[in-house]
Formats: C-alpha cells, sequence, structure tokens
C-alpha cells in the first residue's frame, strides 16, 4: 500500500501542474502569451495551489481519513476534466471578441476562465497536507516524510509540465491533454478508493469505476474546434503556437495564437500583398548601384509559411535562400496551404539565433520576422544578436526587421532602431503604408537613403510589366526616413522589450475602445 500512496502523491503533483500548464495555453490561443498574460495567469494559479494547501491540512484535521481525501480528489479530477468543455465557448466568443477588439467581453472571458480552473486546482493541491495528516501520525520522523512527500510530488509536477509541454500538445491537443490527466488522476483515485475505501461500500466499490470510465469517454468523444473564424480552414496546435488558417477570396492567411495580424499570406495568381514579407526584400537597393545579380544569398529568421521565400525566388531567382522556423507545424502547414516548396529554400528547424550563429554561409539580406506583438522573442532583439547578424553579412549585406508600431506610438521603433545602431553605421524606417508595420534596415556605411532614389530611378527606367521589385518599392518609395528618437539600448544582459510591447498592446487597445 506505501507503493500506492507514494504513487497518488506522484500522479496529483503531476496532474495539478498539467493543468496549470493546460489553463496557460488554452488562453494562450486567445489572448497571446505576453508576459502580463503569464504573469496573472501563473501568480493567480499559485494563489489557487495556496488555497489548496490550507484548506487541504483544515480538512485532514476535520476528516482524517483517505475517504475525504478521494472525495476531495475525485472532485477535483472530474471539475478539471470538464473545464475544457465548459472554458470552450467562453474562450471562442473571446477569440471574436479580440478581432472587434471588445475589451469587456474580452476581460469577462479572461477572468471566467481563470476562475474555472480555481476549484480542480485548489483540490488537488490538498493532496500533499492531507496525506502528511494521515501518514505523519504513523511515523516517528516526521520531518523525513514531508520531505518524501514534497519531493515525489515534485517530482511528479516535473513530468506534468514536461509531457504537456513537449509532447501531448502538440500531438493530441490542449483540451483532450487536460482531459487526459483528469482520467488518469480519476482512474488513479477510483482504484486507491477500491483498495482502501469503506467496507460499507460491499459490491458497491465498483460503481467507483464508473467516473473514469465517464472521463475516458468524454476523452474518445471530444472534438470541439478551438475557435469559429469566419473563413477558417484549418487549424491545429503545435508545440509552440495555435496555428490557424483563414481563407478571403483568393487569399489565405495564416495566423498564430490571439491573431493580431497576418504571419504569412498566399494567392497563387499574385506575389505582391502590400506587407512586410516582400519589403525585406528591397534592402540592396540602399547600396551603390544596385543590380539583381548582386544578391546571391538570403536568410529569413522567422520562415513561417514561406511568403518571402516565395516572393524572393521570384525577385532574385538564382539567389539561395535558407529559411528559419523553430516550428515545425508552421512548416507542414506552410506545404499544405501556402504553396512553401523545399525545391525553393533550405529549411531549417529550431531557433533561429542559435542556427543562424551555427551557420558558416554569408548572406547579402538578412531578414528577421519574429516580431509580433506582444510575444517578441527577446534573444532576437539585443545588440548581441544584431552582432550574430553582422558576422552572417558579406561586406555590403543589410539587414532588415518587421517591427509593430502604432499611429501614435513609435516606441518599440525607436529602441530597435536605436540597438541596430550600436552595431550597424546606418539605420533606416519605412512606414508600411496602411499597417501598424514598419521595416527597419541597417547596414554598412556605404547604405544611404540617396542610393535608394537612384536605383528606385533606375528600375523605373527599366520597367517591366509585372516586376515585383519594382512594385514593391513603388509602393513604399516615400515612407523612407533615417530620423528616429533614441530609445532603449537591448542586450542580453538588459531588455526592457517587455515593458514596451506590453504599452504598446494596452494604449493601443484602450485607444481603440475609446473611439
Amino acid at each position: 500500500m506505501r507503493a500506492y500512496k507514494y504513487g497518488l502523491i506522484f500522479i496529483t503533483g503531476m496532474t495539478a501542474l498539467a493543468a496549470e500548464f493546460g489553463a496557460s495555453r488554452l488562453l494562450q490561443n486567445v489572448f497571446g502569451s505576453s508576459n502580463l498574460v503569464w504573469s496573472i495567469v501563473i501568480g493567480l494559479i499559485l494563489v489557487y495551489f495556496s488555497v489548496g494547501y490550507w484548506y487541504g491540512g483544515r480538512r485532514a484535521d476535520q476528516d482524517p481519513t483517505y475517504d475525504g481525501l478521494f472525495r476531495l480528489l475525485a472532485i477535483g479530477a472530474l471539475a478539471l476534466g470538464v473545464t475544457p468543455l465548459v472554458a470552450a465557448p467562453l474562450l471562442r466568443n473571446a477569440a471574436l471578441a479580440f478581432d472587434a477588439l471588445n475589451l469587456p467581453v474580452l476581460a469577462g472571458a479572461f477572468v471566467s476562465t481563470i476562475i474555472i480552473f480555481s476549484l480542480p486546482i485548489t483540490l488537488l493541491a490538498t493532496v500533499t497536507p492531507y496525506m502528511i495528516r494521515l501518514e505523519g501520525s504513523r511515523n516517528e520522523h516526521l520531518g523525513g516524510f514531508a520531505g518524501r512527500v514534497s519531493a515525489i510530488s515534485t517530482l511528479g509536477s516535473v513530468l506534468g509540465a514536461f509531457l504537456p509541454t513537449l509532447f501531448l500538445f502538440g500531438t493530441i491537443g490542449t483540451a483532450k491533454t487536460i482531459i487526459l490527466f483528469a482520467t488518469v488522476q480519476c482512474a488513479y483515485v477510483a482504484f486507491g478508493w477500491f483498495l482502501m475505501g469503506n467496507r460499507a461500500f460491499g459490491a458497491r466499490r465498483w460503481l467507483v469505476f464508473l467516473l473514469p470510465l465517464f472521463m475516458l469517454l468524454m476523452l474518445i468523444l471530444y472534438n470541439g474546434p478551438l475557435k469559429i473564424t469566419p473563413g477558417q480552414v484549418y487549424e491545429t496546435e503545435s508545440d509552440y503556437n495555435y496555428i490557424e488558417v483563414l481563407q478571403y477570396g483568393g487569399d489565405t492567411f495564416l495566423r498564430l495564437n490571439e491573431g493580431q495580424g497576418f504571419h504569412s499570406q498566399y494567392n497563387p495568381d499574385t506575389l505582391f500583398y502590400g506587407g512586410p514579407w516582400e519589403q525585406f526584400l528591397v534592402a540592396p537597393l540602399f547600396l551603390p548601384a544596385f543590380n539583381s545579380s548582386m544578391v546571391s544569398d538570403i536568410a529569413i529568421v522567422g520562415l513561417a509559411a514561406g511568403t518571402s521565400a516565395r516572393q524572393a525566388r521570384n525577385m532574385y531567382p538564382q539567389t539561395n535562400i535558407d529559411g528559419f522556423e523553430i516550428d515545425g507545424k508552421i512548416v507542414e502547414v506552410g506545404k499544405a496551404y501556402f504553396g512553401l516548396d523545399p525545391a525553393d529554400v533550405n529549411i531549417h528547424i529550431g531557433d533561429g539565433r542559435s542556427l543562424l550563429a551555427q551557420s558558416s554561409a554569408i548572406y547579402d539580406i538578412i531578414a528577421v520576422d519574429a516580431y509580433r506583438p506582444p510575444y517578441i522573442p527577446p534573444h532576437l532583439t539585443t545588440v548581441e544578436f544584431f552582432e550574430i547578424c553582422k558576422a552572417r553579412l558579406k561586406q555590403n549585406g543589410m539587414v532588415a526587421i518587421n517591427v509593430g508600431r502604432t499611429n501614435t506610438d513609435r516606441r518599440l521603433i525607436n529602441d530597435m532602431a536605436t540597438t541596430l545602431s550600436q552595431v550597424f553605421e546606418r539605420v533606416f524606417i519605412m512606414d508600411l503604408p496602411g499597417t501598424m508595420n514598419s521595416i527597419i534596415f541597417a547596414g554598412p556605411s556605404e547604405a544611404s537613403i540617396y542610393n535608394y532614389a537612384n536605383n528606385y530611378a533606375h528600375l523605373v527606367a527599366q520597367a517591366k510589366k509585372g516586376d515585383l521589385l519594382l512594385q514593391t518599392t513603388t509602393h513604399t518609395v516615400n515612407s523612407i526616413s533615417s530620423q528616429f528618437e533614441h530609445g532603449n539600448i537591448y542586450t542580453d544582459d538588459r531588455s526592457q522589450i517587455e515593458w514596451a510591447t506590453n504599452g504598446l498592446v494596452l494604449n493601443f487597445l484602450f485607444s481603440e475602445q475609446n473611439q
């Protein structure tokens, strides 16, 4: 029986932390993964753990029996299992509210979802004080036993952290992952109830197995959509993102997580979209006497579904293109829906910074398209990262990054331009018309807006019908500047990127709400 008791501690610790990560992931799909959202979710869940520890100790004193403990854990497991079903309509409405920037509905759904998780997490947390109360009185070495209980629960929590995030979220989805852990918890409690339950149950002790069977049935049958966005043709989850493919008319769009902004666009009949993807590729026009033959190697950090790679293949047909993408499932979606052809781009799955640092290739253009507020990888915004980029550039190579802004808030633009200026001699900012995106270009001292204007005039003189490079350059030729306000300098040791993005997003949301 000792093995069962320790197993109960282990499995409950595992389930409790899986519930924590499951709650965070459900909310991330709609509200994003900014540190603001993450800190609120984790902070409140830790409060639930604290309440559970207190309540578990109190209940153990009032009812020091395994029957009392099993009752709490069974209710907690059942509540956890139904949580995704209850949260699903709230989150779907929240997703629509996010698209419409309806803050009251958005806030209500966020708070409601967090509250839904309060009961299961609180009840699961009761296991540690309850077990110490039940078994400690029989043990002369109470301190050692309490230490073993905490250690075993923590080891279970480790598995509860690794299994969902590294495997289950990307294979069976967040909702089914939560239900699966709840089912395992239910089954283990039912087995213990059967072994150690009150003998008054008699033959009816078998009835306790109906609970995990119900949970197992729910796990098998559950197949609800995560979102009901108009135009949706596909959705899935990966280890990193909620992935959604939308179609409007002849255009296909990729959205991730909360879906503010498109990460890729595809139309089989056109290559110009007026977005950031093609604008990266005009970077060499800042150099003297531009000719398309100057560009032979391009790196794209944040390949997504391959829009920039497809455009680069058209602008510079003989170019070698390396695409770095951390999420392999996005690449699969790119192949299925966005015309991403591995014959046109060398696809590297992994973190863009580490892969770029390990690469021996030297590039004419490095495009960084991994900035999408509010989830900007801090390690791709620092002086040290841009030094890696410069080391991977040819003598006249250029780096181009896509940065978000609003019409009134350019703090992120200023910070990134200031940080880039610590590494590169020249920095230029291009605001994309009709969007809240700017492309920041950085390069050698030879780069200038004067060169850009001359090269554009040369393209116009040699105009060819359907020339994507000319069309792209024309779109933004009047929106380029070398002026920016001095901002913060980001380093690996010190970066204010979260402050900048949180402020940018909150100011935008509340300003839109007040309009």
